[in-house]
């Protein structure tokens, strides 16, 4: 039977998975994530008035410099050259939180899928450290794999994601 865990050898040992005979495609990944917080911690973010500055601006920029530096901080990730990085996030309201998407793209022989979830935990973080002067109870929740198209496997979506009201996009 074949092992499929790619990462692991045939002695049960940590391996980075040989891409050299895998075919380039255009690949692109889509994550997802959540930071729940006070109302008040929310409207402050939402009015830019955070002490530290542009909350969701910083995290913006915070998401997409890690998408470019997956590699160097999960140990078996492939530096890969990043075409796009996207970062937005949907304020809602209702469940004082803020829904952060990160997207993921590139032409290569390996998936983006770890960059996107590095990007929106990154995100997630940042915002986390910005306001944690006000609010040390805002919780970071359900990062998860949107979904992914290209390479051998092709196409995935992710079934069962929660709907939810989004009363304001940022």
């Amino acid at each position: 039977m074949k092992n499929l865990l790619t990462h692991i050898d045939e002695n049960g040992k940590a391996k980075m998975v040989d891409i050299s005979d895998k075919s380039e495609s255009n690949r692109i990944a889509v994550a997802k994530g959540r930071i729940k917080m006070k109302p008040e911690t929310l409207q402050l973010i939402v009015e830019g008035g955070m002490a530290k500055g542009d909350v969701l601006g910083t995290a913006r920029i915070a998401g997409i410099m890690a998408c470019k530096r997956t590699w160097e901080l999960i140990p078996m990730c492939h530096p890969l050259m990043i075409t796009e990085c996207k970062i937005n996030f949907e304020i809602d309201e209702i469940n004082s939180s803020i829904i952060i998407e990160g997207t993921a793209k590139t032409t290569g022989k390996t998936g983006v899928e770890m960059e996107a979830l590095t990007a929106v935990a990154t995100a997630a973080l940042t915002v986390y450290d910005m306001c944690k002067a006000v609010d040390k109870n805002m919780a970071i929740e359900n990062i998860h794999l949107q979904s992914k198209s290209g390479g051998k496997s092709g196409d995935w979506n992710f079934r069962n994601e929660p709907q939810e009201e989004k009363i304001l996009s940022k």
